[in-house]
């Protein structure tokens, strides 16, 4: 392999955006490198035998996949990169995407290593089609899926897609990928994590993604929020995000100051995606979010073991959370932000209880709430498989939306 191509691989690998890659590097032409698509044109992507049905007419560019049934996308053997993956289903409604799954194994590993709902793994949060671009994925008019994330393996990939949804689904799709002759040894492979925020009570933060073992590099999130009506219009963003790297435990060496600062924003939060972050949905009426933060030009490094989590933080006056509280809903005063400091009530038992008349009526009060968290964690470890528990169950994946 030359040297050229080693450097290429690797930056894709880390996840560097290929716009920095020198020009040069852009028409150098690596001698053991090997174009493949791979589709309902050619399954198995051999050389010369693509677009073989109905005389090398249009012979075969989707597939109905069945309620309750999996198709292989991808048994690819060999050493190579899957570059880029595109597809569109014909029923994109938001319990559909939720209910397909993707899966994605390397090198004969009996464990998947990517296994998400088809909208969330793909940049979509909610099930909600927006059109958007990013760095890792792009939705260029609302109604199909594309990623860019270079996923290398060193001996076979698999990649499979079931439908769990009680619809007959049109399926189009290709994966890009370079076959190689052989990878350096230390590449990272890709995974991907979705969970939800069910059984996370008050004053617990939501888990991005558990702690997850080895060596490898966390490469961002998008998180879907459906906020709990009780709240009202109250601002659900107060929570920080906070990583956990080798060996933390109690607190983290990465802690942020926001959700809406998390992802780049400020001041509450409005519609925009750019390469790296971006919220595709701010439904303020329906008190539905989805944003997301690739962490490509801010690399995070782990050697040991890796936990992200976003606690469930919001803020509002003392009365709007009185009103709360009487309503039913679940809150629990943390701190008092006036004008010359931030008071922190957790460190103050004696600090007036949100019922007295002296706890400040004209001041913001961060608070702990409850609400319905989702999140598509997206990270490279030095080995094909990890601990992580399997994809929750179709009911517990749609309750919710």
């Amino acid at each position: 392999m030359n040297r050229s191509f080693t450097i290429i691989t690797l930056l894709l690998i880390l996840g560097v955006c290929p716009l920095r890659i020198k020009a040069q590097q852009l028409y150098e032409l690596p001698p053991d490198a090997e174009t493949r698509w791979v589709s309902f044109e050619n399954r198995t992507g051999d050389k010369g035998k693509g677009g073989m049905e109905n005389k090398g007419a249009k012979g075969h560019p989707s597939e109905w996949i069945n309620a309750g049934k999996s198709v292989t996308l991808l048994d690819f053997e060999g050493a190579g990169i899957v570059n880029r993956i595109w597809m569109t289903i014909i029923d994109r409604n938001p319990e559909a995407l939720r209910a397909i799954h993707i899966e994605m194994y390397w090198d004969g590993a009996a464990k998947p290593a990517v296994s998400a709902p088809l909208g969330d793994f793909f940049g979509i949060g909610l099930g909600r089609m927006t059109a958007f671009q990013s760095a890792l994925f792009s939705d260029p008019e609302g109604k199909s899926f594309n990623c860019y994330v270079p996923m290398p393996f060193k001996k076979h990939a698999r990649i499979m897609l079931v439908n769990e949804s009680k619809q007959n689904q049109l399926l189009f799709y290709d994966v890009d990928l370079i076959k190689v002759k052989k990878h350096p040894k230390d590449i990272a492979y890709f995974h991907a994590y979705w969970s939800n925020s069910s059984g996370v009570g008050l004053g617990s933060d939501f888990e991005i993604l558990p702690r997850v073992n080895g060596k490898g590099r966390f490469l961002g999130t998008n998180i879907g929020v459906v906020a709990d009506k009780v709240y009202g219009d109250t601002w659900f963003g107060e929570g920080e995000v906070k990583t956990f790297l080798d060996g933390d435990r109690k607190y983290p060496t990465l802690a942020g100051t926001g959700t809406e600062d998390y992802i780049g924003s400020a001041w509450n939060l409005g519609p925009f995606s750019q390469l790296y972050q971006g919220a595709t949905v701010v439904d303020k009426q329906n008190k539905k979010f989805a944003f997301y933060r690739y962490h490509i030009p801010d690399p995070i490094y782990f050697h040991s073991d890796c936990r992200v989590t976003i606690q469930q933080i919001g803020g509002a006056g003392r009365d709007l959370i009185r009103a709360i509280a009487r309503a039913g809903g679940r809150v629990k005063p943390i701190s008092v932000g006036t004008s010359k400091s931030l008071i922190k009530l957790l460190d103050n038992p004696d600090y007036p209880d949100l019922f007295d008349d002296k706890f400040p009526a004209d001041e913001w009060v961060n608070f702990y709430r409850v609400d319905n968290y989702s999140a598509t964690a997206y990270f490279y470890l030095d080995k094909p498989e990890s601990n992580l528990p399997p994809l929750a169950p179709l009911a517990e994946r749609i309750k919710g939306l």
